[in-house]
């Protein structure tokens, strides 16, 4: 198995050109300021009121760097770059907060449309969805406090029901693995519920769909192995994403503020000794299950890498792979895929407005990572000086 290193920002940004790297160079200066992201959103909201030009300056910046266009059609273009130097693409129609059901039947049937563009194509090895692209947010919380539904909530859960069943279908039918993404702590009983339904009628023979877990909750390590034990004794194949999470600043105050033990892990040592751990199990077990380490640790990553040659596992085997969002980690990324590993980019897309949301809370939880801006501000300077040294 080659020999791989994440120094090597050569391999980690040869896919950009030099106005794109400098544009992500001023991106990141700009969102590792605590204190600029965190008026942002307020600044954004007042300048949507009095109709100023903002959609034009978010298009340029934030939304050309971490999302693939406004539409599939748009996304194709980043596809096919990034599978130049054999990264994948995950379609991740990434409109969020809606209410009402039209908009929940228009959402399912765009992520259906990822699907189908999916079909056939390598480049695209997986897609994704949120279950609160399809629910309203209070059912759901409803739904995982075990509250009696009335007669109206009961009807309008079935078709929430209804909505994951066919984008399941379809993914199953197309042979295009999918993945249930991880929410907040209060909904996600009924998220797992519902992945678990999909596991046991679509994932008997081969793994098609893909629950996520979250690792900054300290009792995820446990729900992993009950999940493997489940898997086992239902007899079905176990497909899972691992993450560390990305809402721990609003899980706190909301624990906090009603008076509950966090779900939280105490700090991020804890959180890493948990996913590590996670991935451990996880090869330990490989023979049954498929999983998705969704991480910008490179010690977890490289760890993931030890263990497969550990095991003797082949770096292409597909029942491994390793991802990263689009514009971020692409030191992990591409030295990875270049090394001959399964890597895919989580590609986000959807119209400008409708994506802010999604944009406004990736830029808040990259600064509440610790050192992930000053790293890919460090490294993005490395590659200026480097090309200006050829120059």
């Amino acid at each position: 198995m080659q020999e791989i290193s994440f120094d090597n920002i050569r391999n980690a940004f040869e896919y950009k050109s030099d106005g794109e790297i400098n544009r992500a160079y001023w991106l990141f200066r700009v969102i590792s300021n605590n204190t600029l992201v965190k008026i942002g959103p307020k600044f954004m909201d007042a300048a949507i009121k009095l109709r100023l030009p903002v959609y034009g300056i978010i298009r340029a910046t934030l939304f050309k760097h971490f999302c693939g266009g406004e539409n599939i059609a748009d996304c194709n273009k980043t596809i096919v770059q990034l599978a130049k130097f054999k990264v994948g693409s995950i379609l991740d129609y990434s409109v969020e907060g809606k209410e009402e059901e039209t908009e929940f039947d228009h959402s399912a049937a765009e992520i259906i449309a990822t699907v189908e563009r999916g079909k056939g194509d390598p480049d695209i090895p997986f897609c994704v969805f949120k279950v609160t692209g399809l629910a309203r947010f209070a059912l759901l919380e409803k739904v995982s406090e075990g509250t009696a539904l009335t007669t109206i909530e009961a009807a309008e859960y079935s078709k929430v029901k209804q909505r994951v069943l066919n984008i399941c279908q379809k993914a199953f039918d197309n042979n295009v693995p999918i993945f249930m993404d991880a929410e907040e702590s209060w909904i996600q009983p009924a998220i797992d519920d519902l992945a678990v339904d999909m596991m046991q009628q679509f994932n008997k023979e081969r793994i098609i769909i893909y629950n996520t877990i979250q690792f900054y909750r300290h009792d995820r390590l446990q729900f992993l192995k009950d999940s493997y034990q489940h898997a086992n004794q239902h007899s079905y194949l176990l497909g899972i994403k691992l993450v560390r999470g990305a809402y721990m600043e609003k899980e706190r105050k909301r624990a906090a503020d009603n008076g509950y033990t966090s779900p939280i892990q105490p700090d991020k040592v804890a959180s890493d000794i948990d996913y590590d751990a996670a991935l451990k199990f996880c090869v330990e077990h490989i023979n049954s299950m498929a999983i998705v380490a969704g991480t910008h640790n490179a010690e977890s990553s490289m760890l993931l890498v030890h263990l497969m040659q550990q095991h003797r596992i082949a770096s292409n085997d597909k029942r491994i792979y390793f991802s990263q969002l689009l514009g971020m980690s692409d030191h992990i990324s591409f030295n990875l895929a270049k090394a001959g590993f399964n890597v895919a980019k989580y590609v986000p897309y959807g119209p400008v407005a409708a994506v802010l949301p999604y944009l406004i809370r990736r830029a808040q939880e990259n600064t509440s990572i610790s050192g992930q801006m000053g790293r890919e501000v460090k490294l993005l300077l490395e590659e200026k000086k480097r090309r200006k040294g050829l120059s």
